[in-house]
C-alpha cells in the first residue's frame, strides 16, 4: 500500500509541474518600482514581485530599483521600466483597469505613455486643466497645432503664456486608452514633461494609499 502511494505521489507531482510549465504569460505590466521589489498586472492579475521569488505565473524579479527592473520570463531575463508592457498580446483596453504609480525622489508621479500612438512622458498634474505639453513635443509628435488648434492664454508660475488648444485624437497610459482628449501646447520648452492634467484624469477614479496611487477608468 506504501508503495502504491509513493507512485501516486510521484505522478501528482509531475501532472502538478507540468501544469505549472505548460502556463504561459500574455502580458505583463509595469505598474510600480521600488527596491527589491515591483507591482505589477500579469495577465489582468495584479502581484507584488519581490526579488528572487517567482509569482504563481512564473514571472521572476531578478533586481529592481525606482527607475527599472530586471524580470526574467520563461528562462528569458529583460530590463523594463515603468509603464512598460511584456508580452507579445496588446488586446484593447477593458474597463475598470487599474494602474499603480509611484512617486520618485522628488515626490512626482511620473508614467509613461503615448499620444497617438507616439511615446511621452508624463507627469500627474491634478492643477492641470488639460493634457498640457511644449510645442517641441507636439512637433515630434507631428500635431499641427497652428493650424488646427485654437489660440488662448495660460495663467503660470512664470507669468500669462499663449497656448493653443486642441484634440488628441488618443491618449493611453497602461491599459488606460481614451479617445479625443483636450489638450494644449505651450510655445517654448515650457513644461519640461507633459503634464498629464484633468482632461483625462476627470475620466477616471483616483485614488491613493500612502504614497501609492491608483488610477481607475470609470467606464
Amino acid at each position: 500500500m506504501r508503495k502504491d502511494n509513493n507512485i501516486i505521489f510521484f505522478v501528482s507531482v509531475i501532472l502538478l509541474l507540468a501544469n505549472h510549465s505548460s502556463y504561459a504569460i500574455d502580458k505583463i505590466v509595469i505598474n510600480g518600482l521600488f527596491k527589491n521589489k515591483a507591482i505589477v498586472t500579469i495577465d489582468g492579475k495584479q502581484r507584488i514581485l519581490k526579488t528572487g521569488k517567482a509569482s504563481p505565473e512564473g514571472a521572476l524579479l531578478i533586481e529592481s530599483n525606482s527607475k527599472k527592473a530586471i524580470i526574467e520570463v520563461n528562462g528569458k531575463q529583460e530590463t523594463y521600466l515603468l509603464g512598460d508592457h511584456i508580452g507579445g498580446s496588446f488586446t484593447p483596453p477593458t474597463e475598470g483597469k487599474k494602474i499603480i504609480i509611484t512617486p520618485d525622489s522628488g515626490n512626482m508621479y511620473n508614467i509613461s505613455g503615448t499620444i497617438n500612438g507616439s511615446h511621452v512622458d508624463f507627469v500627474v498634474d491634478t492643477g492641470a486643466t488639460l493634457i498640457s505639453m511644449n510645442s517641441n513635443v507636439a512637433k515630434r509628435l507631428g500635431i499641427d497645432y497652428k493650424l488646427k488648434g485654437k489660440k488662448g492664454l495660460s495663467n503660470t508660475a512664470s507669468g500669462t503664456s499663449e497656448i493653443y488648444i486642441i484634440k488628441l485624437k488618443k491618449v493611453r497610459i497602461g491599459d488606460i486608452e481614451l479617445h479625443n482628449v483636450e489638450g494644449a501646447v505651450h510655445e517654448g520648452n515650457f513644461p519640461l514633461t507633459t503634464l498629464l492634467g484633468m482632461s483625462f484624469l476627470s475620466k477616471l477614479n483616483m485614488s491613493r494609499e500612502g504614497r501609492i496611487m491608483e488610477l481607475q477608468k470609470k467606464y
